[in-house]
């Protein structure tokens, strides 16, 4: 499987907004994409501008399918004055 970390650090006031756009969002992506597994989305009180996302892909080439779906792109194209910092990361995990 191939496991997807996103932090994205919000502008200030932007929260409210940001939140049902990036769970409807990471929703299409499990609906819609036969190789996204599972997502969640986290935020920590004593971190308030920052919202974590994990999603599961089958594979690599799962997760370059997202990328270029129109959702995806419309989705970054929607929040990209909301965000002040994104911080991607991508690693393979291994099934025993």
């Amino acid at each position: 499987m191939y496991a997807v970390t996103v932090l994205f650090r919000i502008k200030e006031g932007q929260m409210e907004a940001f939140m049902p756009l990036m769970i409807a969002n990471a929703q299409t992506s499990v609906k819609d994409e036969p190789g996204c597994r599972q997502f969640d989305v986290c935020t920590d009180p004593d971190l308030p501008g920052e919202v974590f996302l994990y999603e599961i892909y089958e594979d690599a080439a799962a997760f370059q399918f997202h990328l270029a779906t129109d959702h995806f792109k419309d989705f970054d194209a929607r929040v990209s004055d909301m965000i002040a910092e994104k911080t991607v990361k991508t690693f393979q995990k291994v099934d025993a």
